[in-house]
């Protein structure tokens, strides 16, 4: 079982940057996948970025590729998301999971942190 604190969040103007930090409990983090999801107002969580447990392969949502980079530091327990060039559609709560699954089987990620907020304005 892994447990997941999320950090980092916070409000930005539109074409800033932050980074979101998670924070894994447990001594085999390296065995659990790990993915971003992020939840606007009224919409359903979808999918932002994903990596392997080694730290490799990292993926990306279309809507996010090229501006995202996902990262994982298994010695130190911790998973980044780093984001730039934000926008307003990208005002989230966004919440770090992890699966002992394939990385990219978002359905089986069932361990979830509470969530941290992201607000872009323009």
């Amino acid at each position: 079982q892994v447990l997941l604190v999320e950090s980092g969040g916070g409000l930005v103007q539109a074409g800033g940057s932050l980074r979101l930090s998670c924070a894994a409990s447990g001594r085999t983090f390296s065995r659990y996948a790990m993915g971003w999801f992020r939840q606007a107002p009224g919409k359903e969580r979808e999918f932002v970025a994903a990596i392997t447990g080694t730290g490799g392969s990292p993926y990306y949502a279309n809507s996010v590729k090229g501006r995202f980079t996902i990262s994982r530091d298994n010695a130190n327990n911790m998973g980044y998301l780093q984001m730039n060039s934000l926008k307003p559609e990208d005002t989230a709560v966004y919440y770090c999971a992890a699966t002992v699954n394939y990385y990219l089987d978002y359905p089986s990620y069932n361990y979830w942190g509470q969530g941290t907020q992201v607000t872009v304005s323009s």
